[in-house]
């Protein structure tokens, strides 16, 4: 027997399930049944990472949604970041009913902001997130790129199911204006939402409960466009 409704939350480029499971727990609150797979290379110590490519993304992404689409009546995809990109992909090839991109990484790295960022983090002794990107390695850099412009050329302009856009202001990883140009681009029911006093790591700043209510009020089946 089929169970009513599922959430596929992808996280992004060298994190892991913890950077969407606040928002996991909070759906789970509300009554969904959440999925927050770890991407192919995205062990604890990014061991495998310069091992796969960027269609093992797509591919563990597919695979993922595949399943729940097996087990759900109807599924909701949450991206971050890189997982934002694979959640297009998705939505583009399965019966997601509606789509929430956080964060997503259309343009990314502003060198300006990025530089404001690693200014605070030094200030706030906070060298936990370096130590980890310090790990990467450049060939994975490089999938993270093609994966980038193939959602961009191939993915976004197909997508038409409603969709959310939640845009950190303050984000150093993604610029800003990345919200806006998936937001041209998409041909469904969309909404863009910027927070004002949030970074990179949305689930985790400032504004994280009002995130997390935007995405709950998106996803309620009484929400309307």
């Amino acid at each position: 027997m089929m169970e009513k409704h599922g959430c596929l939350l992808l996280h992004g480029f060298t994190g892991g399930p913890f950077e969407v499971e606040p928002l996991a727990e909070y759906l789970r609150s509300l009554g969904y049944e959440c999925r927050v797979p770890t991407l192919p290379g995205h062990d604890q110590e990014l061991h495998e990472l310069g091992r796969v490519s960027w269609r093992d993304w797509l591919d563990a992404a597919a695979g993922e949604a595949y399943e729940m689409s097996r087990r759900y009546t109807t599924m909701d995809v949450i991206g971050f970041s890189m997982g934002g990109l694979l959640s297009a992909y998705v939505a583009n090839r399965f019966p997601v009913r509606r789509l929430v991109m956080l964060n997503a990484a259309a343009i990314y790295v502003s060198p300006m902001m990025l530089i404001r960022d690693l200014a605070e983090r030094i200030k706030e002794h906070d060298w936990e997130h370096w130590g980890r990107v310090k790990k990467v390695p450049l060939p994975a850099t490089f999938q993270f790129m093609k994966l980038a412009r193939y959602a961009k050329q191939c993915e976004l302009g197909r997508v038409a199911v409603p969709t959310l856009i939640a845009q950190g202001q303050k984000d150093q990883i993604v610029h800003p204006r990345s919200a806006r140009y998936i937001y041209n681009r998409l041909q469904g029911d969309k909404e863009l939402v910027y927070f004002a006093q949030s970074r990179h790591m949305l689930c985790f700043e400032p504004d994280a409960p009002e995130v997390f209510r935007s995405v709950g009020r998106f996803l309620s089946p009484s929400h309307t466009f």
